[in-house]
């Protein structure tokens, strides 16, 4: 039985990338079902809006002081300094959540960055393949 046949190996390398997907729907709701609503904004703005209304102002103030950018990169840098998968997921995460909270330049670059280091770490502990076979 080859690896790349191995049920265990397979979803070990497809888990990263299952749950960046995952973080990138978590951003999508929190913006356009959190963030953007009109309904919501009056809400929160009214002053008389729920608890939650904090959390949606938190997120708010991250993405107007470019705060997800800056982490974003921060994350990339450091998965460029340290080869391991976790450091490299953590960059496309944090890359594709700055992205879909308005901080779009560093976003792209850290989703970037962190996706071609995770797939250059993921290409490094395949088997090699000799010419032969």
């Amino acid at each position: 039985m080859t690896s790349g046949s191995n049920p265990i190996g397979w979803s070990r390398k497809a888990l990263p990338w299952l749950l960046l997907i995952a973080v990138g729907l978590l951003a999508a709701v929190l913006r356009y079902g959190l963030v953007e609503p009109s309904a919501v904004v009056q809400l929160c703005e009214s002053g008389k809006g729920p608890a939650w209304c904090n959390v949606r102002q938190w997120v708010v103030l991250g993405f107007l002081g470019n705060g997800y950018g800056i982490a974003a990169l921060i994350a990339a840098a450091l998965s460029l300094i340290w080869k391991h998968p976790w450091a490299a997921w953590l960059a496309a995460a944090l890359g594709a959540f700055a992205l879909e909270m308005y901080c779009f330049e560093a976003g792209a670059l850290a989703l970037l960055i962190g996706c071609l280091r995770l797939l250059r770490i993921q290409a490094q502990l395949l088997p090699r393949l000799s010419p032969a076979e």
